[in-house]
């Protein structure tokens, strides 16, 4: 009897372990900007800036504005990387007619995304082709980050701005 208990256990154990092994990888929570989201204060606030979110943004004329908001704890990993899809005519702009990216600490410092890459990025999940842009890494102050997203060109431009590292579902309001 303790024999089959003990198989039993072990092949329950062995059909968790695969099942959990099986599983896809989460991927960046998606967050869609709308045109009412024109400021920070308009926009999302990502309640945790450490859950993985993946902002987009899809901007076509000169001037629009787009713009959300995440908070951080102090000593938290501050994680922020652009991002635009790996398409024409987008992919083909110079740095200058990019989107600008912009962001403001708690403390009112501004960081500007500097376009310093054209890294390839296959994300398996959308079967899509990403270019990063920029990426920022360094040790957050505790509070509100707003995130300002400036078009600077009359072409569609599809965005994306990732913010944080873990994949866990995370609250947006």
């Amino acid at each position: 009897m303790r024999r089959m208990v003990r198989i039993g256990l072990a092949a329950a154990l062995a059909g968790a372990l695969v099942a959990l092994t099986a599983m896809p990888a989460q991927a960046h929570q998606p967050v869609r900007l709308t045109a009412e989201d024109t400021t920070p204060s308009r926009g999302p606030l990502l309640v945790d800036g450490t859950v993985s979110y993946a902002v987009y943004a899809d901007l076509s004329e000169r001037g629009e504005k787009r713009g959300f908001r995440f908070r951080l704890s102090s000593g938290d990993p501050l994680r922020v990387e652009v991002l635009i899809r790996d398409e024409s005519p987008a992919n083909r702009l110079g740095k200058r007619k990019l989107p600008k990216v912009v962001i403001v600490a708690p403390d009112g410092s501004r960081t500007q995304m500097r376009i310093t890459e054209r890294t390839p990025f296959y994300e398996p999940y959308s079967g899509t082709t990403f270019l990063y842009l920029s990426r920022l890494s360094e040790t957050a102050q505790a509070g509100t980050y707003q995130v300002w997203i400036r078009s600077r060109a009359d072409v569609r431009v599809p965005l994306v701005v990732a913010v944080g590292y873990r994949e866990v579902p995370g609250e947006v309001r």
